[in-house]
């Protein structure tokens, strides 16, 4: 029985980021990026997700490399994670490589980790696989997808792209590449879904630059921009804008700031000898001079630009009249964040330009047009969507049937699921352990479901501790009932309500008295079950109730 390409997403399907996707052949394994995620409202206390990497740690002896597509925290965030579980190489264009660096600096990994810098072109052998990165455009320089050749046929693995006729940086995504790879024959095609329901193209990069021009031009007040750090090519722009207009650049923002280095050290920005200035010299130039780069562009508590709205940056006041350019959309979830910001430097008197029809901001995915063409380019014969909530997915599923591609040769799949693939038939399988991994401060996987629904019970009703004190002789009370309460009400507002409850456990323990238990557990839970009850039909709550109870 001839043997068949397995593929499987840990990541990026039914969910924006976390993006992973592994290729297995035989004794040989590839894993193409390795992101992170943000945590949804619910996850309380969650610093970032990434995902389950059980099913690589598992099958180490076939993990033949890593490669990564671009540089943002979605395509690259896990790989310290994951570096700290396996070992092998990886593989990634300069940029990528710069940023990555870091983060094995931050996490001490440098000196276990093979890090090879690779370029468009490059035919990397690993294995039974055979992998050339192919310039594309993006949001970020240095940006790649993939032509994976197999035993069994050559897949095209797209990554985030975009088809930019006028890059700020480079040149225009290499369609002719494609098209050569879809004539001598391409078995699947897996493209970026995350745009797939807006028609028509994408907007080039140059259309924002082109505003912050005009927003440059003649303006004698002081600006702000704030953007993703990542975005390179704003940030690019924004810089050209300064030096054009005889302003001088400071940035704030650790992202920001990294983003910067690596940048200009690699050579992906260039940056006008005498332009940039370091933070403490702003506040002594006026403001017709000055240009701040700030993080923030998401509302984000910690970020530059919530401190400086609200007051608490060491270094930099919003004062009135101070121009402040938001080039970024709201990244879903965010939108309310990013409301409270603005509404906020309104009230220190600045002005905000922010508004979607402003063009401050466009998307570094594909629109429906550009996806319709790369799968004309490529011509594949089956077709797995990745990159999207579930919607984008068969959206761009019906796209592909539309095409030509014929039903059964299209899959949706899901994490975890193994697709087989031979050179005549796509099927899926069983599956892979997977998921998410919750990572809070240092801790990686410790939160679970049980710590998640104690948080959320915790935030939405609080917390009320009963302390009481008995007799290990005769199980009689000593002291207490003394009743502590967290997030539930203030107690010096509800005496009536605390002297009641302390009544309820008295009686508990009136209950449990003849019967001078040794095990406390029965009484404890006899208390909470008590205690849970007369405060629901008596306030309509439900906190999270611990019992303590003490013998001497």
């Amino acid at each position: 029985m001839a043997e068949k390409l397995k593929i499987i997403a840990l990541g990026g399907l039914n969910e924006i980021g976390k993006n992973l996707t592994v290729y297995e052949f035989g004794a040989d394994m590839i894993v193409v990026d390795c992101g992170l995620g943000f945590p949804d409202d619910d996850m309380y206390g969650v610093d970032i997700v990434i995902p389950d990497f059980t099913y690589l740690v598992k099958n180490q002896s076939k993990l033949r490399g890593i490669f990564l597509t671009h540089g943002h925290e979605d395509h690259i965030g896990a790989i310290p994670y994951l570096m700290r579980e396996v070992s092998a190489p990886i593989y990634a264009t300069p940029l990528t490589a710069g940023l990555i660096a870091l983060k094995l600096q931050e996490h001490g990994l440098t000196a276990t980790t093979e890090l090879i810098t690779m370029k468009p072109g490059d035919i990397i052998k690993l294995g039974c696989f055979k992998v050339e990165p192919i310039h594309i455009n993006h949001s970020i320089p240095d940006a790649v997808s993939f032509a994976i050749k197999t035993p069994i046929g050559t897949l095209v693995h797209t990554g985030d792209f975009k088809v930019d006729t006028t890059p700020i940086s480079g040149d225009m995504i290499d369609l002719a590449r494609f098209g050569e790879l879809g004539n001598r024959g391409v078995l699947a095609l897996l493209p970026d879904s995350t745009n797939v329901e807006k028609p028509g193209y994408s907007t080039s990069e140059r259309k924002v630059g082109e505003k912050f021009d005009a927003l440059f031009r003649g303006c004698t007040q002081r600006i702000l921009v704030t953007t993703f750090a990542s975005n390179v090519h704003r940030i690019q722009q924004v810089i050209n804008c300064a030096a054009k207009y005889d302003r001088r650049v400071a940035v704030t923002g650790r992202s920001m700031e990294n983003i910067l280095r690596v940048s200009t050290e690699l050579g992906a920005m260039d940056v006008p000898k005498g332009v940039l200035v370091e933070l403490n010299q702003v506040k002594n130039m006026p403001p017709e001079k000055t240009v701040i780069i700030t993080t923030g562009s998401q509302g984000e508590t910690m970020s530059a630009l919530h401190r400086m709205a609200f007051g608490s940056h060491k270094q930099v006041d919003i004062k009135p009249g101070d121009r402040i350019i938001i080039s970024a959309s709201a990244v879903p979830g965010n939108e309310n964040a990013v409301s409270k910001v603005i509404d906020e430097l309104f009230r220190r008197g600045a002005e905000v330009i922010y508004d979607k029809s402003a063009d401050l901001h466009v998307s570094g995915h594909a629109y429906q047009e550009e996806l319709k063409m790369m799968i004309a380019l490529t011509k594949p014969k089956f077709f797995i969507p990745l990159h999207g909530e579930h919607r984008h997915l068969a959206t761009h599923a019906k796209i592909a049937a539309q095409m030509g591609i014929e039903q059964s040769k299209i899959v949706i799949s899901e994490i975890g699921r193994v697709i087989e693939l031979t050179g005549r038939s796509i099927a899926k399988a069983g599956t892979v352990p997977s998921g998410h991994v919750l990572v809070d401060g240092s801790g990686i996987g410790d939160v679970g479901a049980v710590v998640l629904r104690d948080r959320k019970h915790l935030a939405q009703d609080g917390m009320l501790v009963v302390i009481v004190t008995l007799s290990s002789e005769d199980g009689g009370l000593i002291s207490g009932p003394d009743i502590i309460t967290r997030g539930f009400i203030y107690v010096k507002e509800s005496e009536e309500l605390m002297r009641e409850l302390r009544e309820v456990v008295l009686a508990t323990l009136a209950d449990f008295a003849p019967r001078k238990i040794a095990d406390w557990t029965a009484l404890k839970s006899a208390i909470k079950a008590d205690l849970s009850t007369y405060l629901y039909k008596k306030a309509k709550r439900n906190p999270m109730i611990l019992p303590v109870v003490t013998e001497i």
